[in-house]
Formats: C-alpha cells, sequence, structure tokens
C-alpha cells in the first residue's frame, strides 16, 4: 500500500506549513493513508479539545507534558501508534513492568469522554495519544505544528511484546541504533527524539547502573563519563535503599521547559541515562548534540520531522483496526 496523504488547507499561512510537512512525509518510506485535517467534517473540533484537555491538565500539573510524550513513545514502538498501551487487562502492554510508571491515561480518558458526547464514534484513541504529545511539547514551550491523523485503534496488546520493542536506560548506541532502524527511524532521528529527555522525570533505578554501593552501603560513581559534581547531586537525592517510586528530573536545568538544554546538559556530561551519556560520546552523534545545543530552532525543526515521523510508525488505518468507545478497552 502507497502512502497517501491529502491535504486541506484552513488558511494560506497554514497551507504553507502543511506543504512543509507534507515534504517531510514524501520522503519516508513509512505505510499509512493518513490525512491532514481527517476530521475537519466528521468531527471539527477534535483537535482544539485535546489540546484543551492537555492545556489545563498541565497547569495544575506540570509533569503532564512529559507523561504524555512518554505514553506516545511506549505506544508507537510496540505495535505501532494504535494506542495498544492504553488497553486494561492481564496480559496487555500496559501491565508490564516497564509500563507501570506510565502517565497521562487520565488526560487521555477524559479527552475521549469529551469527544464521545460531541463526535460518538469518530475519534480514535491513538489520534488523541498523538494529538496530546504534540500539544504537550507545545505546552511545554516547544513547536507548534500540523499532524496528519486518521490513525485506528489497535485489537491486539500484548506484554510480552514490550520490553523488545522499547529502549532501555543502559542501552548502548549499537542497540539504540537497531531498535530505531527496525522502526524506520534514522540516527538523526534518533539524536533528535533523544531531546524528548528535556522534560519528564526518571525513577532512580532507572539510571542505578551509573553507581555501586560500597561496604558501607554508600554509593560511589562507577561511569566516569557522567560530571561529578552532577553525580553527586543524584547520589544526594537517590540514595541506596530509597523508595522505588522516588523521581529526579530528566534535565536538571529547565525540567519543565521543552528546549534545547538536553543537548547542553549533555556537552556538559550531565546526561542522566547512559542512553544520554552515549549520544556525545560517538562520533556518529556527538555534531548533532553539539549542533542542536548551540541553536534551539535547529533542534525544533529537526523535532517537527522527528515526531511526524514518530507517529506514523506501524499505524493502523481503514479497516486494520476500530474506532474504541473506551480507551481502555476494545470494543
Amino acid at each position: 500500500m502507497e502512502m497517501k496523504i491529502t491535504v486541506s488547507c484552513p488558511t494560506p499561512n497554514r497551507c504553507t506549513l502543511l506543504i512543509l510537512v507534507l515534504f517531510s512525509f514524501a520522503a519516508s518510506p513509512l505505510h499509512a493513508s493518513l490525512s491532514f485535517n481527517f476530521y475537519a467534517s466528521s468531527c471539527p473540533t477534535a483537535e482544539l479539545i485535546v489540546s484543551n484537555m492537555v492545556r489545563s491538565a498541565s497547569s495544575s500539573d506540570p509533569t503532564i507534558p512529559g507523561k504524555l510524550l512518554r505514553l506516545l513513545f511506549h505506544d508507537c514502538f510496540v505495535e505501532g501508534c494504535d494506542a495498544s498501551v492504553l488497553l486494561q487487562g492481564n496480559g496487555t502492554e500496559r501491565s508490564d513492568p516497564a509500563n507501570t510508571s506510565l502517565g497521562g491515561f487520565s488526560v487521555i480518558d477524559s479527552a475521549k469522554s469529551v469527544l464521545e458526547i460531541f463526535c460518538p464514534k469518530t475519534v480514535s484513541c491513538a489520534d488523541i495519544v498523538a494529538l496530546a504529545a504534540r500539544d504537550a511539547v507545545v505546552t511545554a514551550g516547544g513547536p507548534a505544528f500540523e499532524m496528519p491523523t486518521g490513525r485506528r485503534d489497535g485489537r491486539i496488546s500484548n506484554a510480552a511484546n514490550v520490553r523488545s520493542n522499547i529502549v532501555d536506560t543502559s542501552f548502548t548506541m549499537i542497540e539504540m541504533i537497531r531498535l530505531f532502524n527496525s522502526k524506520g527511524l534514522s540516527l538523526d532521528d534518533l539524536v533528535t527524539l533523544s531531546g524528548a529527555h528535556t522534560i519528564g522525570v526518571a525513577h532512580c533505578n532507572a539510571f542505578s547502573d551509573r553507581f555501586q554501593m560500597d561496604s558501607k552501603g554508600n554509593l560511589t560513581l562507577i561511569d566516569t563519563s557522567l560530571d561529578k559534581a552532577y553525580a553527586k547531586e543524584l547520589m544526594k537525592k537517590c540514595p541506596s535503599g530509597s523508595s522505588a517510586s522516588k523521581t529526579v528530573n530528566n534535565d536538571p536545568e529547565t525540567s519543565f521547559a521543552f528546549d534545547n538544554q538536553y543537548y547542553i546538559n549533555l556537552l556538559g556530561h550531565k546526561g542522566l541515562f547512559q542512553s544520554d551519556s552515549v549520544l556525545v560520546e560517538d562520533e556518529r552523534t556527538s555534531a548533532r548534540v553539539e549542533a542542536f545545543a548551540n541553536d534551539q530552532e535547529t533542534f525544533f525543526r529537526s523535532w517537527r520531522d522527528s515526531f511526524l515521523k514518530l507517529t506514523t510508525i506501524g499505524v493502523k488505518t481503514d479497516d486494520e483496526g476500530e474506532i474504541r468507545q473506551s480507551c481502555s478497552f476494545a470494543n
């Protein structure tokens, strides 16, 4: 099936932006049948409703944008962008230990509830997840752009598919490249999408492999690629024996702002995860890290292109999926 994307231009200015985004898709090998303004006739306020829900939730909880962005990654990398991560039940993706710390579900459910009132059985949960993540970035100060919709909701959600399809924070560059390539994403996409770590939080055990416990029960740094002062700060926030629910900000400088500070942190050897630090250590990616650190607009432009590729991974359209009435359960 060839990729087909149709464009409807609400205004001349937005049409220009849509055409620029379209070029990004024209060069993509992904197979999908999506369209801009997909809900223009069937549910014209769909995107506004999702945007308002994200903005409202984020105003009372600044961690929401990071949660919604992470939710999208965990959805799209497993079974494609089909909202399979939302399905509840024994043995579903959501039940896997790697997904138990995911958040943002209430925002998706709230948006779906409102949409079912105004446009019943019309807007997919998969589109809501993708739109919410895009709008979360905007809410946190990141770039705004048009995004094609028309995804259908998947009917399959298997916990056994999770671990082999998501990035582990201890991954080497080779492991990350292999996984991203399997999703149709390039090395540049890998560096760009890692910028999602400019917002959000992480549990202490996600980077505990960078430390070891001495005979007195105290943590010591074993990963020499990490800035010593930053390492000391992390050990103070996550001492040995700390609660499994304890978290730290991914970005210690501008924790709730979607900006290029993540890349500046990497140059200062303050990447929280091992999978972050390798980006600046590897000669294949270090130049791109430096470019993003030096110019936020360059990062934002690349983010738009890579995000659009991310949100079309393995999408289901037409009779390949369904429109769930509840995002937590298949029809």
